[in-house]
């Protein structure tokens, strides 16, 4: 053994020998056929998991039995019953994302020595490592690190930096360890028992010095993921790394190397070195059809690059699992054989319920139990009442209440923050996007507030994340642009043509900003000026029509205040012209914190959607896009546009028809 981290003995009893004391149970393939020099190794992943310790919506303040660490806990059991070697890693994302993680940051607080929830549910669970993901980063270095001294297993960080980079990866001073390495004794199919070392190194976007300006500006640096990857492989090789396994808190995205990419796990998998990777980050599970036809992935056999690879959901909705036959060559393991799989911890049946496969851990549950109580009194506590419901159910398709309330307490904030500065006497606009529009989150993944009381859980449930407000200053003509960038999530719809397929599902819905504070119309007929990733694929296109300021048409030169968040602000979703050389004010406040004075300043608000945008008429036209089936209530009184509901959609969703 070496001075490298390693399991408790307890830890290790209940991963070598699981399977012994559960009893009878189905054995994974390699365990059974692995010859003598042959072993089978278990990798088990949890990934962006959101503090969902318990399977509770705290924003919809109901049960749900698609989520919580609680249920993925009983197929941890499962699993390492089914393998005689295994390990279990977190790939990231497990610090912010519900009302609890609020509650921890925002109300009690993290003195030295306290335990977070989330980290005392994953210390009873026995994992070997855990990375960083993104969202660790929302409230702050002190915090990040006062949480992460109650965590019993190490979290690595291969490019995360103190300070500026140095002229070599391995060079740079970092926050954590870049990587670590275990020694196992494992058996092979004979039962002889063989050491094995095995390293696993963290990798986190540099996209964070974006998205978290405010807290790691002139504090951390991020290192391009793939070059700290290629630096420190063959470190760990060097080290005596038998097999490594690359904790990517990164999506599956293109196959080509760039520099920083965000989600770069195909180019990191092709490293030479890496054995396996465990990805994140994209809110989705792999092996699965929604990465048929990526470059560079193997979706029948789960391989990234060739490499065996796993992207396990989120807020516990999947485990993933690696499974690896190694062989013994001398001294050394190698891969000879892999299968993946993304794990459910539900199923729908065929009246397309959802239904739970496993119960609560309940270890886990008392660990977080105290704080899950108050958390239900923090979401519970009212601010203010509203004369309107607040749904999202159209938000891609109308001007929606949901996005209307979170401009008006934006323009609300903003005027007031600049009514003493420069520009005081330039209009000031907001930019909102709908968080929460189904897409990945199901079916069920709807802002729907009835019209009366407003409570903190309604607050976070109409802004889902902890960003802070910030203003940027843009002319006309780079109003016109922003829209045009948000009004590519719209496919191209021929005029006369029938029931065409609205909405690209690869466009995110938090990058379909309104711009509350002027009116203009969406010619769905023209295709997108933007891709997705903010590159200018159509110059002569338009989509953007009739965009008036005052009741005129806007002055391309005019100057404009906009009122939006610190993620696009810094850059985030590749806007065009908006970064942070345009950013005028950084607020002190998060967005939820302003919605809540804006509603305790009001009193009482309306919400209601004033319809300042809508599509340009395309007669004898329909097109076809997907709800949650509760928004049929509110589908005759959409303003601005005609909706009639047109079935079932897949997977719980309604199925809607746009009559253009």
């Amino acid at each position: 053994m070496t001075d490298h981290d390693r399991l408790s003995p307890m830890t290790r009893r209940a991963l070598l020998g699981g399977a012994a004391a559960s009893g009878i149970v189905m054995m994974h393939p390699f365990a059974l056929r692995a010859a003598t020099n042959q072993a089978h190794l278990r990798i088990l992943e949890t990934t962006d998991l959101h503090v969902h310790v318990f399977p509770y919506d705290y924003y919809g303040d109901k049960p749900n039995d698609t989520m919580g660490l609680a249920r993925t806990a009983s197929i941890i059991d499962a699993v390492r019953a089914e393998a005689a070697n295994s390990i279990l890693v977190d790939n990231g994302d497990f610090l912010q994302g519900n009302p609890m993680g609020d509650y921890i940051a925002y109300e009690r607080g993290m003195k030295d020595g306290d335990m977070h929830p989330v980290i005392a549910a994953m210390n009873v669970l026995g994992y070997d490592c855990g990375t960083l993901g993104n969202h660790e980063f929302n409230y702050g270095l002190d915090f990040l690190f006062k949480v992460l001294a109650g965590a019993s297993f190490p979290v690595v960080c291969a490019n995360l930096t103190k300070g500026a980079l140095a002229a070599d990866a391995r060079r740079d001073d970092l926050f954590l360890k870049p990587y670590i390495l275990i020694d196992r004794m494992v058996q092979d199919g004979s039962g002889a028992a063989h050491p094995i070392r095995i390293g696993l190194i963290g990798l986190v976007p540099p996209q964070i010095m974006s998205w978290d300006a405010k807290h790691l500006q002139g504090k951390a640096m991020a290192r391009d993921m793939v070059k700290a990857a290629e630096a420190f492989v063959p470190q760990m090789r060097e080290d005596g790394a038998d097999i490594v396994v690359a904790l990517s808190h990164s999506g599956i995205g293109q196959q080509a190397y760039a520099e920083n990419l965000e989600n770069a796990s195909v180019p990191l998998a092709a490293i030479d070195g890496i054995d396996a990777i465990v990805t994140g980050h994209s809110h989705l599970d792999f092996p699965g059809p929604k990465f048929d036809g990526f470059a560079g992935i193997d979706n029948a056999k789960g391989l990234i690059s060739g490499k065996p690879g796993v992207m396990g959901g989120f807020w516990g909705s999947h485990l993933g699992l690696i499974d690896l036959l190694l062989e013994r060559d001398g001294n050394t393991w190698r891969v000879v054989g892999s299968t993946s799989e993304a794990r459910s911890i539900f199923h729908r049946d065929d009246s397309k319920k959802v239904v739970a496969d496993y119960g609560d851990k309940a270890e886990v549950i008392a660990a977080a139990k105290a704080e899950h109580e108050a958390t239900l009194a923090y979401i519970r506590t009212p601010v203010g009442r509203t004369t309107a419901p607040l749904h999202s159910y159209f938000a891609l398709v109308a001007d929606d209440p949901s996005v209307q309330i979170v401009s008006q307490a934006q323009t609300w904030y903003i005027k007031d923050m600049l009514k003493d500065t420069e520009w005081k006497d330039l209009p000031v606009l907001s930019a909102a996007a709908p968080f929460k529009s189904g897409g990945r989150g199901g079916a069920g993944y709807y802002t729907d507030v009835p019209a009366g009381d407003i409570a903190i859980k309604n607050v976070a449930d109409l802004y889902l994340y902890p960003n802070t407000v910030q203003a940027v200053a843009i002319t006309g003509a780079e109003v016109a642009e922003w829209l045009e960038m948000s009004a590519g999530i719209f496919n191209r719809i021929e005029p006369g043509s029938k029931d065409t397929d609205l909405i690209n599902p690869d466009f995110p819905a938090y990058n379909f900003d309104v711009i509350d504070g002027v009116t203009y119309r969406i010619d769905l007929s023209q295709p997108a000026r933007y891709d997705k990733d903010g590159k200018l694929v159509q110059p002569e296109a338009h989509r953007i029509q009739d965009l008036h300021f005052g009741g005129k048409a806007i002055d391309p030169e005019a100057k404009f205040v906009v009122a939006t968040n610190n993620y696009r602000a810094g850059g985030g979703g590749s806007f065009p012209n908006i970064d942070s050389t345009r950013v005028i004010f950084v607020a002190p406040d998060t967005n939820r914190d302003v919605i809540v004075r804006y509603i305790v300043s009001e009193g009482t608000i309306n919400p209601s959607a004033d319809a300042n945008w809508s599509f340009a008429a395309l007669p004898g036209t329909t097109a076809l896009f997907d709800s949650g089936p509760k928004g049929r209530d509110y589908a005759a009184s959409v303003p601005g546009v005609r909706i009639e509901p047109a079935g079932d959609g897949a997977e719980g969703f309604a199925r809607f028809r746009l009559l253009l």
